[in-house]
């Protein structure tokens, strides 16, 4: 058996998490031997997008492929940065014309590995259909290499669940992405695929989902548009390791990752 191990990390917020991360990816690298290594940028830049520096620095400290979601469109730099850089995806199934690259296959090691990203419709934008459009690139993919690992960008819990159990044993891993709070309900199921509905935040945790806590709690105090600031502060990795059989897709081993750990207080 050939393995590819796979080191996808979670929603990444703000240019100081990326510092932060870039000071700790090699203690990752050390401890789990990556062969990949997938990072979802969508609110690197200031909480907004991935602009080309951003991206740039992610690919420099290892990271083989950058995947988004709905706030990639946010910033023109960030739309110019999908145009121009084919491992930086936006979500597959934005209707055709959307700037951009969903899906790329990459040879990792000899091994043929196919990343796509797509996008929920469930209190998100109501495009193309995710499992439709998934349900072709699979088609297709599956012709060239059986390693085909999915980022669900989608804010239900529910949604995210039915695309696992439309697509179990057809992928290699569906990792969820978007919600910024890290589920623990990883797992490998008995067709292969790894799972968790949602990696979590690489970012700061004295926050709401990343924002400074007091344009969010005026958001639902006042019900009024409030201008959100990334915070800085309790800086954290989400992350997922999974394992993957190269020679039939099929994933063997998952580990969900969170550091440092919260402090508990039992004074």
């Amino acid at each position: 058996m050939i393995t590819l191990k796979v080191l996808f990390i979670g929603d990444l917020v703000g240019e100081k998490s990326l510092s932060f991360l870039a000071s700790k990816i090699d203690e990752f690298k050390v401890e789990y031997n990556p062969d990949l290594i997938i990072i979802n940028s969508e609110n690197v830049s200031a909480g907004k997008g991935c602009v080309e520096k951003d991206g740039k620095k992610l690919f420099e400290i290892g990271a083989s492929v950058l995947t988004g979601g709905n706030h990639v469109f946010d910033k023109e730099k960030s739309v110019e940065y999908l145009e121009k850089e084919r491992r930086f995806l936006r979500p597959l199934n934005y209707p055709q014309g959307t700037k951009g690259n969903g899906k790329i296959i990459l040879e990792i090691n000899n091994i043929k590995v196919a990343i796509a990203n797509f996008q929920g419709r469930v209190f998100m934008s109501p495009i193309d259909c995710p499992f439709r459009t998934a349900e072709r690139f699979i088609e297709e993919t599956v012709k060239i290499t059986p390693n085909i690992i999915i980022d669900f960008h989608a804010e239900a819990t529910a949604e995210k669940l039915s695309f696992l159990k439309y697509f179990d044993g057809k992928v290699s891993a569906i990792i969820g992405t978007h919600t910024h709070v890290q589920t623990s309900d990883e797992r490998i199921t008995k067709k292969g695929t790894a799972y968790i509905t949602d990696v979590g935040m690489t970012g700061p945790y004295d926050s709401v989902i990343g924002m400074k806590s007091e344009s969010a709690i005026n958001k639902f105090l006042y019900q009024t548009p409030q201008y959100y600031q990334v915070a800085e502060n309790d800086i954290k990795i989400s992350a997922v390791f999974f394992k993957i059989n190269s020679q039939t897709g099929k994933a063997f081993y998952i580990e969900r990752i969170f550091y440092p750990k919260f402090i508990v207080d039992a004074s």
